[in-house]
């Protein structure tokens, strides 16, 4: 089982990123695997048979980083809770048109338990602007200069808590685990 998403892990990461949440809850349970975490396996190998020729297309574009953020509350074994990143380059004036394939992706679980899905789409966002920083770092080394990142996020309440745009009540357990302030 380790070396089947293991091997998949390799491709979902090259070339088909779609993958990554069901090999995120695949790999939860591989340390001590169960009949379902073999019937996961095979519904995945399944897929990849069903899917042979994914590709990703990159066109020209400014080299401007884009980040698109969401959280799942909740979801994984022992009250845990995913965050997945979509990271792509686009153009600075209309970043929907060419859009790219990802230089990117990212769908890990969220650390610390948390108390809502509202902390969990600001944990979402935390983690992946702290991962957009060595990508912008690198693509201003290589002679793109980065206006700041934005990062698309399809919840409005954590939209509006990172832009400080609403008056938040001070939740201690945010300010201690993402220093928000």
């Amino acid at each position: 089982m380790q070396s089947t998403a293991g091997s998949l892990l390799y491709y979902s990461r090259a070339v088909d990123p779609t993958m990554l949440p069901a090999l995120n809850e695949i790999s939860t349970s591989q340390a001590a695997p169960t009949v379902e975490t073999k019937n996961k396996i095979q519904w995945l190998l399944d897929f990849v048979a069903t899917y042979p020729n994914a590709t990703i297309r990159y066109c020209k574009s400014d080299m401007i980083l884009y980040v698109e953020s969401d959280a799942a509350y909740l979801v994984m074994l022992n009250a845990k809770s995913r965050y997945p990143g979509h990271f792509y380059l686009s153009n600075k004036a209309n970043p929907s048109l060419p859009r790219n394939g990802p230089i990117h992706t990212e769908c890990k679980n969220i650390r610390n338990v948390v108390a809502s899905a509202a902390e969990a789409e600001p944990a979402g966002i935390f983690n992946n602007s702290q991962i957009a920083i060595p990508i912008r770092r690198a693509l201003e080394a290589l002679g793109h200069p980065q206006p700041p990142t934005p990062i698309k996020t399809d919840n409005t309440t954590a939209h509006s808590f990172v832009y400080a745009n609403i008056r938040k009540k001070r939740s201690k357990t945010w300010d201690m685990r993402y220093n928000i302030g």
